[in-house]
Formats: structure tokens, C-alpha cells, sequence
């Protein structure tokens, strides 16, 4: 079978060398954040970055943190920038959001004082913050800027999934950025705009907690204008790990929340939400895939 070369539409869709090493580097820290903060809450505050003393705010972070390092291994394995822009945008997000939350909030972090491995871990965390954003804003454009845009709808998203995003989307991003706005205008103390939230949280904390809801709710954005079912495995399979990981650290740390708390039901709900949109976008990506789609291949396939 003659090779042929790569037309200019399938090498401008291409993942750049760059984009996997930046995956890479997301998956390591991802899985060490979800070790500390998920596995390990009930001693994030003597282990961890900053001091967190309510296992409920660990195991949340800790929950985002091993959606992440699911959507970096499952991008890992795409060969398309199409299929995985969704989810790398969503994490320059984050990161660029809790880059600032970092620089408001630097003084809290444990650089001078807890144990050795709380020190340690604040000496990663601020570099990591430091460098993280600014590396993932430059490849996530290198790859917008030879990317020639959409094709066309393989298969069409239903309005009611549509609408269900929507307005999930809405309540992350308004939650998210209450919590992040408030987290900035206080230092020392639990922030008094944040008292909707279920549980006690501290403002860098609510901070770090917002960047996650309004990077998702940029994702649920993005999904809904692409309105193609085929492009949202990796987007499907992290929404849908987000919202189990969040459910079981909801269950497993209930006696934290304001279980008297029209909020704490609310919550619980989004979650059974996002678990339904995220668990329905994923099976339907996968309806009528093609055998090696989604599989890495090499500059010399066949055609």
C-alpha cells in the first residue's frame, strides 16, 4: 500500500510534541495531588501546601485533581487536537485561575513553616503555579493557531443535553466565581461571601475550589458551541469522573456538610447531574467510532 504524507488539515490537527510532554507533566502532579488531598484528607493540614483543616475542602480538590489526571492519560492516547482542545483549554483555565489565587494568597502557603513535607509541597505548588500556566497558555494557542477550525458535526448534540450543560455551566460558573471573588477580598478568616457553600472553607481554599467550577463551566461552554457528540470522549469520561469522585468524597465526609442546608441539596444535585450529562456524552462519543480512532499513530500511516 503506497504512504502517503499527512494532508495540511490532518498535521494542523496534529498534537505537537510540547502538548504531550505538558500531558505528562499533568498526570504526575495530578496523581500526587490526588494522593495528598483525596486519599490522605484527614491530614492535609499537616501535609499539604497550606494548611486545611476541614477534610471536606481536601477531598473536593483532591476529587477535581483525579478528574484531571484522567483526561491527561486519556489524552495522552488521542492523536487529534480536536479531540482533546476541549480539555486542555479547560486546564489552562484552572491553572491560570489558581495562578492567581496562589500570588493573592502566597502567604499562606507552609514555604517557611509546618513539617518538612508541607514545606515541600508548598516549594512545589508555587512552582509549579508559576510555570504550569504560562507553558499551557503558550502550547494551547501554538495548537489554536495551526488548527483550522471545526469540521463538520459528525453527530449532533440533542438540545436537551444542550440545555442540561447550559445550565449546569451557569450555576459553576456563578458558584465558581463568587467563590473566587470573595476569596480575593479576604486574608486571615473564612470569607463571609462564601457562606452559601456547604461546608467551612477558607479563602484560598474557595479560591482554588472556584477555578475549578468556572474552568468546567468554560468546558460546558465550549461542549455546547462545538455541538458534536464525537469530539467529547475525553471531555465526557473527566465530567463524568468529576462528579463520581465529588459524589464520593460528598458521601464519604457528609457529617462536615450543613446537612440542614438547602445549599448542601443543591450541591448534591449538580453532582447527580454532572454525573448524568458527563456519563450520557461519554456513551454517546463512542456510538459508531471507528476501530483505531482516538488511537495514536505515526507520521507513516497508510491510506
Amino acid at each position: 500500500m503506497e504512504l502517503v504524507e499527512p494532508d495540511v488539515d490532518d498535521r494542523a490537527d496534529q498534537i505537537r510534541a510540547g502538548t504531550r510532554v505538558l500531558l505528562v507533566v499533568f498526570a504526575v502532579l495530578t496523581l500526587l495531588a490526588v494522593n495528598q488531598l483525596f486519599v490522605l484528607a484527614d491530614v492535609a493540614d499537616q501535609y499539604w501546601a497550606w494548611t486545611i483543616h476541614t477534610e471536606m475542602t481536601a477531598a473536593f480538590i483532591g476529587a477535581a485533581y483525579a478528574a484531571g489526571f484522567v483526561l491527561s492519560v486519556l489524552s495522552l492516547r488521542q492523536s487529534r487536537w480536536s479531540r482533546i482542545r476541549i480539555p486542555l483549554i479547560t486546564v489552562t483555565v484552572f491553572t491560570v485561575l489558581t495562578a492567581v489565587a496562589t500570588l493573592v494568597h502566597a502567604h499562606r502557603l507552609n514555604t517557611m513553616s509546618g513539617g518538612p513535607v508541607a514545606q515541600a509541597a508548598a516549594w512545589v505548588w508555587l512552582a509549579v503555579y508559576l510555570v504550569v500556566p504560562i507553558a499551557a497558555t503558550v502550547l494551547v494557542l501554538r495548537q489554536e493557531l495551526r488548527w483550522t477550525g471545526r469540521g463538520p458535526v459528525a453527530r449532533p448534540m440533542p438540545r436537551w443535553l444542550a440545555t442540561a450543560l447550559a445550565a449546569e455551566g451557569a450555576v459553576m460558573f456563578v458558584a465558581g466565581a463568587w467563590l473566587f471573588v470573595g476569596g480575593m477580598q479576604v486574608h486571615h478568616h473564612e470569607a463571609a461571601v462564601t457562606m452559601f457553600w456547604p461546608w467551612p472553607i477558607t479563602p484560598l481554599s474557595g479560591m482554588v475550589i472556584g477555578s475549578w467550577l468556572v474552568a468546567f463551566a468554560v468546558a460546558a461552554v465550549l461542549v455546547i458551541r462545538g455541538r458534536d457528540l464525537a469530539t467529547l470522549f475525553v471531555s465526557g469520561v473527566t465530567y463524568t469522573v468529576f462528579g463520581v469522585m465529588e459524589l464520593v468524597a460528598l458521601i464519604w465526609h457528609w457529617p462536615q456538610l450543613h446537612a440542614d442546608s438547602p445549599w448542601s441539596w443543591c450541591y448534591l444535585a449538580l453532582l447527580a447531574a454532572v454525573v448524568a450529562t458527563g456519563g450520557y456524552g461519554w456513551w454517546a462519543s463512542r456510538q459508531g467510532r471507528a476501530p483505531n480512532e482516538g488511537r495514536p499513530v505515526s507520521s507513516g500511516s497508510t491510506r
